[in-house]
């Protein structure tokens, strides 16, 4: 079952193991997505390297300061950013089907976050028949740009 988005499925040389052969989402997703970008950068953009793009690459996570072993945990931030600007709204795009970073992980996360009872109405959430990359999914690219069409414009209304 693919962690990018589960209605993709593959097949395993061995069907009970600790962990999966591959990720069916990345190898549907991932290669089409990189030949587009690298296409559009080239002949859109006109900008011409050797360097190879790579996408979710391990290459590139090395810079970063991960815990390794860990969940990353950016919510006591999102609490403190929420505390020094109480006008601040959230939006979160929450694909049912994103096993990456789950909607009801983000319900959770969200349910403890210790906020004052007068920021909870600050979040928006939406959900969308998708994947982690909910814009692959047409109707929900549609929903999603209409989402936040409505998002970005309440929120520019004086209060």
């Amino acid at each position: 079952m693919g962690r990018l988005d589960s209605r993709f499925v593959g097949i395993d040389k061995l069907s009970v193991t600790e962990a999966p052969e591959f990720d069916p989402s990345f190898s549907a997703i991932i290669p089409p997505y990189t030949a587009m970008l690298n296409q559009y950068v080239r002949a859109e953009l006109n900008y011409e390297t050797d360097t190879l793009y790579e996408i979710l690459s391990f290459n590139v996570n090395t810079n970063w300061q991960w815990d390794q072993g860990k969940f990353q945990d950016t919510s006591e931030a999102l609490r403190q950013a929420l505390a020094k600007n109480p006008y601040m709204r959230v939006f979160l795009a929450l694909g049912y089907y994103d096993l990456a970073t789950p909607h009801f992980a983000a319900e959770y996360t969200l349910s403890h976050l210790d906020l004052d009872a007068t920021q909870r109405s600050n979040f928006q959430l939406a959900y969308y028949e998708a994947g982690h990359m909910l814009y692959l999914d047409v109707k929900s690219l549609a929903k999603f740009r209409a989402e936040t069409h409505e998002f970005i414009n309440s929120a520019l209304k004086p209060s």
